[in-house]
């Protein structure tokens, strides 16, 4: 196992495949397990290199996630970049991962070659985007698909992570926390906004927010699915590898 270390803390990271190099960043409350099984979808074509953000998965533990996580696990993508000294990189994040990708890339763009943002709300949170968290997060520790779906990419300590990852989003949520650490307007690289319109953990409007935003992009595209739902690189797990490698290699 790889482990690269972060302000004190060890980020595991892992590398699958040959070709152009592609950084796959994993949601809130997931890991970098969810895209073991996707690996045969990518790996022929990529160098896929996937990790856990602090306080998730076989990273280290920490005490609380900012409210403007998905801004500074951005650092933490940029670390890893550096430390293995691949020059620019393709990113794909899903759900949070996608503020993370945007924000890597916005941060970096020397960095960066092209981002896929998968699956999120866009530019702002929904009005009801905190009531609805709490109420899914209620739900999902009700459900055992769910619950096993946390301790899968968690481990035995799943419960405190997802309560660390609910406060933060909630104050994020709260105190209008942006979330792009910079306009959208300066990203300067290729940004393909993907996701599915039967998503329902995603804005009702969100093909008009894609729309919108790849308008305020100098290169922006969408890929909606018709059916599917969250994230759409999952649900639609062969369908969006074909449109992610037509997209970098394109």
């Amino acid at each position: 196992m790889s482990y690269l270390t972060f302000h004190s803390k060890k980020i595991f990271y892992k590398e699958a495949g040959h070709g152009k190099p592609l950084v796959m960043l994993h949601g809130d409350t997931a890991s970098s397990v969810m895209f073991e099984f996707l690996l045969p979808l990518y790996q022929e074509n990529f160098r896929v290199i996937l990790l856990d953000f602090l306080g998730n998965g076989q990273s280290d533990r920490v005490s609380h996630f900012p409210a403007d996580l998905w801004s500074s696990q951005a650092e933490q993508v940029i670390a890893l970049i550096e430390h293995m000294h691949i020059g620019k990189v393709n990113i794909l994040g899903t759900s949070g991962g996608a503020w993370i990708a945007a924000n890597t890339a916005l941060k970096r763009p020397d960095l960066t070659e092209k981002v896929i943002a998968d699956s999120f709300d866009g530019r702002t949170l929904h009005e009801t985007f905190a009531e609805d968290l709490l109420k899914e997060r209620r739900a999902a520790m009700q459900d055992p698909s769910a619950r096993q779906f946390y301790q899968w990419c968690q481990g035995e300590d799943w419960e405190s992570i997802v309560e660390l990852n609910t406060q933060a989003l909630v104050k994020c949520a709260a105190d209008r926390v942006p979330l792009f650490c910079m306009p959208l307007e300066k990203l300067q690289v290729p940004i393909l906004f993907m996701g599915s319109r039967e998503d329902s953990m995603c804005r009702r409007n969100i093909e008009e927010e894609y729309l919108e935003m790849s308008r305020l992009v100098q290169d922006g595209s969408i890929h909606m699915f018709q059916t599917g739902g969250h994230p759409s690189i999952l649900t639609n797990a062969e369908l969006s590898a074909r449109v992610i490698t037509e997209f970098i290699y394109g």
